[in-house]
């Protein structure tokens, strides 16, 4: 996962353009059933419009001998977001108006966009700015933005059910490590464990830009994901091995999130939980939005807005490590396992039922002994078994290992004793 990091992070990213396309063509190497898609420029998605394609050739800012101080081949960083096309000599004074820089992190490059109002600006370090000491400066932003189309793409992984739990991750930002790539990452490598195991779930993965690309694929897809979906997750800022975090669905009581309070409170009992109200800024914003209301949470590792490189360049490949992938992986795949046992049990009978007679326990009766440890499995499946109970539930309540809850639930759902309830 770290080495496909690497590979993808130098990709000038942003809400359209080629680096999109080219990030979407490497995970497509690893996940070849992946399906791409292209929404044209100019198409309306709810209250939306898919803005025009933004490409860049080359940018910079030059004394007038002709030295480059900033330049966009150094670091994709340096160019705004969707910096319109300009060429001019500026004075000192009207080049400041269109320069960003952070003067609490001195030596970093911030990250700044401009999707939806045409600009132009560089962002560069403080202290590069407090140096810029010419008179006047040539300034080139040799870039493409046009009418063309946004890049998404997704994949199904059918299961035996067509319920289906949602993976999704955003592909919009340039060199960030740990915001950015982590998470196109991540989604990756679990669809490919996820494409070569049996599952009880569809799996609909999915990369798209942040903000506009759900907006984008819940317009295409929303009724059927409203009739589909159990359960959902963002992927993003899960490549760095300091903090778990935990973002909630808006309701904060779907399955998404007591499948994930389940597995963190066992394995990383100290994990950061937010508030989505107060703390919500990722794409959970549109899936659990007015009218969409899906089931969908996030678990992170670090959360977006909570490190010091967030947004800047600091956020580069040392923030991530091979441990924090690991790490988040282990904790999505146990998620995945508990979703996928979390299947409620209701008893069928009024009162204990005979289980002698279906040969469920020993005829022989009276004797001092404990009960066969089936036998007594069984009679305490039936006990908790309400129909707000699932198996992974129960598996916690008996003490047993949850694939040893789901045999005997299939064999007493065999002999009538016991319903799945949907």
């Amino acid at each position: 996962m770290y080495v496909f990091a690497q590979r993808i992070f130098p990709f000038n990213r942003s809400i359209t353009g080629d680096g999109v396309r080219q990030t979407l063509a490497m995970i497509k190497e690893k996940l070849p059933a992946l399906n791409i898609h292209e929404v044209p420029s100019g198409t309306e998605c709810f209250d939306w419009t898919v803005p025009d394609e933004w490409n860049v050739k080359d940018a910079y800012i030059a004394t007038m001998s002709g030295e480059r101080v900033v330049s966009f081949t150094d670091n994709n960083l340096h160019l705004m977001g969707y910096s319109e096309p300009f060429e001019g000599v500026l004075t000192r004074e009207e080049l400041d108006k269109h320069l960003h820089s952070l003067p609490d992190l001195p030596d970093a490059i911030p990250y700044a966009t401009s999707y939806y109002r045409r600009r132009w600006g560089f962002c560069i370090s403080h202290n590069q700015r407090l140096e810029l000491s010419e008179a006047k400066y040539k300034v080139v932003v040799d870039s493409d933005l046009k009418p063309g189309s946004l890049s998404y793409a997704d994949l199904i992984i059918p299961g035996h059910s067509d319920k289906e739990i949602l993976i999704s991750t955003y592909t919009c930002h340039p060199s960030l490590a740990n915001n950015e790539v982590s998470g196109p990452t991540l989604a990756t490598f679990l669809a490919c464990m996820l494409s070569n195991r049996e599952n009880r779930y569809t799996y609909r993965i999915v990369f798209v830009p942040e903000t506009i690309g759900p907006i984008v694929y819940l317009s295409r897809n929303l009724n059927h994901m409203k009739s589909k979906m159990v359960a959902g997750f963002v992927l993003t800022c899960v490549g760095d091995d300091r903090n778990v975090s935990f973002m909630p669905s808006r309701t904060g009581n779907t399955r998404a999130d007591r499948a994930a309070r389940r597995v963190l409170e066992k394995i990383a009992p100290d994990f950061v939980a937010y508030d989505f109200l107060k703390d919500r800024a990722s794409d959970e914003r549109q899936y659990c939005s007015p009218g969409a209301d899906l089931p969908v949470a996030s678990i992170m590792r670090t959360a977006y807005g909570r490190y010091p490189e967030y947004h800047t360049s600091l956020d580069d490949m040392s923030v991530i490590s091979p441990e924090g992938f690991a790490k988040s992986f282990y904790l999505y795949r146990k998620v995945f396992e508990t979703l996928e046992a979390m299947r409620l049990w209701k008893a069928r009978l009024v009162g204990e039922p005979h289980l002698s007679k279906r040969n469920l326990r020993d005829s022989l009766g009276g004797q001092r002994k404990p009960l066969a440890s089936d036998t007594k499995l069984i009679m305490d499946i039936l006990a908790l078994a309400d129909g707000d109970t699932d198996a992974a539930l129960l598996a916690e309540r008996t003490g047993q290992p949850v694939q040893e809850i789901l045999r005997l639930c299939e064999i007493l759902v065999d002999d009538g004793l016991l319903e799945e309830i949907d």
